[in-house]
């Protein structure tokens, strides 16, 4: 959830500030970028050399970067820039002056500049962390809508036992994970997407297939891993490859076993998108042993394949289902009635007819038809848009 993003990290002087090297560095580690502000007593626990070697930033402490020349650390672009602000640890005082608007060093004022997402990691000895007053800081923070994340009990600096210890670098990362991904629009939904081609048997060495690269479903499970849901992608052979920790890849070769997995599967999916180019036809009686060229008018008998969106549209209770239509004559004739003969509730069209559709290129141009009727024709633009282009209209549907 943090790949990408932009992370003020401040730190506060307390013990706990040790752990801030390791903070930085799981920042870093999950593809955030870091820029660290120091109070002047964090100095005492953490060199600003270490944290600027780690986050490859300069690290700031004060207003001013130059004190003969007065060069301004300007708080309010700080405050801009940041797309989340974590502030670990955060010390009783530090939370107090952030409760009351104190604002008398660089980390408070870019804390009250800050426009994104602020979390704070208090770390404490146990009196103070139990204290009235600090107890009503948090809940004014977090009134403010400030996130906290709750310190552990544990063996303090003072030798007492309790809370009071800042969370671990790891467990911080988590949690923001965990908070970014709650507050997506599909959390708490499955999703079951089929991609890529399938390829059956003729022999040991030969198949029928198509030229599916598997670009569109597998654009389609990285947009709906983004909007928080867990994904299940059924995937035929194809060479792509795609790294989410919400995204479960299931690698099938035929029809028949993409059936397989979609009986498995879709019971327990919210929503289901058949995006793969499955063959409607497979050989009869696959050779056990390459076939050797011995005719001229070899035959090879073909039988039909088991349909898994036909089986989906039977089986369907409260799920949202969207086929594909791959079309060279009378598209959108063609897509409404299988759109019907499927029970779907959407039917995403394409047309080789169209320049850059289809199979093998970055982009597709669709025309999305509905259950009621309609018919929506689509720019050309690139599978990634066309994935969001159809998450936004099943999160209209679903008033997501």
């Amino acid at each position: 959830m943090v790949s990408g993003k932009k992370i003020i990290l401040g730190i506060t002087g307390g013990i706990a500030a040790y752990k801030s090297a390791w903070l930085v560095r799981a920042f870093i580690k999950a593809g955030a970028e870091v820029r660290v502000i120091m109070t002047p007593e964090a100095k005492d626990f953490v060199t600003p050399l270490t944290l600027s070697t780690l986050s490859k930033n300069a690290v700031l402490s004060s207003f001013t970067q130059d004190e003969e020349n007065e060069l301004w650390n300007n708080h309010v672009e700080l405050g801009l820039w940041a797309d989340f602000f974590v502030i670990a640890p955060a010390t009783a005082n530090t939370l107090s002056k952030m409760a009351s608007g104190a604002s008398d060093n660089l980390l408070l004022a870019t804390y009250l500049s800050a426009k994104c997402p602020v979390y704070f990691a208090p770390a404490m000895d146990l009196d103070m962390y139990k204290h009235p007053t600090t107890q009503a800081n948090f809940e004014k923070l977090q009134e403010f809508g400030n996130i906290m994340i709750p310190a552990t009990s544990g063996e303090l600096a003072s030798g007492l036992e309790g809370q009071g210890r800042m969370a671990e670098p790891d467990d911080i990362v988590a949690f923001i994970n965990g908070d970014i991904q709650s507050k997506l629009p599909l959390y708490g939904k499955k999703v079951l997407i089929t991609a890529g081609p399938t390829y059956e048997a003729i022999d040991p060495v030969r198949f029928i297939g198509n030229h599916s690269s598997g670009k569109m479903g597998y654009a389609l499970a990285q947009c709906a891993a983004n909007l928080g849901s867990e994904v299940i992608l059924i995937s035929g052979p194809t060479a792509l490859k795609l790294d989410h920790p919400s995204v479960k890849i299931i690698s099938i070769v035929s029809a028949q076993q993409l059936f397989e997995r979609v009986k498995t599967y879709f019971d327990g999916v919210n929503i289901a998108i058949a995006a793969a180019a499955v063959a409607d036809y497979r050989p009869a009686d696959p050779a056990a042993q390459k076939i050797k060229k011995k005719s001229a008018d070899f035959q090879i008998q073909l039988e039909p394949t088991e349909d898994s969106l036909k089986y989906m549209g039977a089986h369907k209770r409260d799920q949202y289902l969207i086929g594909f239509a791959l079309e060279t004559e009378n598209e959108v004739e063609n897509a409404q009635d299988k759109l019907k003969r499927k029970n779907l509730d959407l039917i995403v069209l394409n047309s080789l007819n169209d320049s850059g559709a289809g199979f093998g290129t970055p982009t597709n141009k669709v025309t999305f038809i509905d259950a009621r009727g309609g018919v929506y024709p689509q720019e050309l633009k690139p599978k990634e848009d066309v994935a969001k282009d159809i998450f936004n209209r099943i999160r209209q549907a679903l008033y997501v």
